[in-house]
């Protein structure tokens, strides 16, 4: 499917910025897109995930969240960066 009614736009930036990756979230949705989004909060948020992982498993679950998010992009028209404060983060 070729011709996309919707543009995707996947979300990128710290995630240490969740309030503000929902209402970018809300405001995409509502101009007719389709957002992309982080699966998880490492920052704020998602703690309990977090908790109990031991440093191999913290690893390998870091380095799999960012390749996940390098096939969102590749799936997405564009991105939108969240730039707090001129703040975007080692990874973005």
């Amino acid at each position: 499917m070729t011709d996309r009614k919707y543009p995707v736009i996947t979300l990128c930036g710290s995630t240490r910025f969740k309030d503000e990756f929902m209402e970018v979230q809300k405001q995409l949705t509502l101009a007719s897109n389709i957002d992309i989004s982080v699966g998880l909060f490492g920052y704020s948020g998602d703690s309990e995930v977090w908790e109990n992982m031991d440093e191999g498993t913290l690893t390998a679950t870091k380095e799999m969240l960012d390749d996940m998010h390098k096939h969102k992009i590749d799936m997405a028209n564009s991105i939108y960066v969240i730039n707090v404060g001129r703040y975007t983060g080692d990874s973005t």
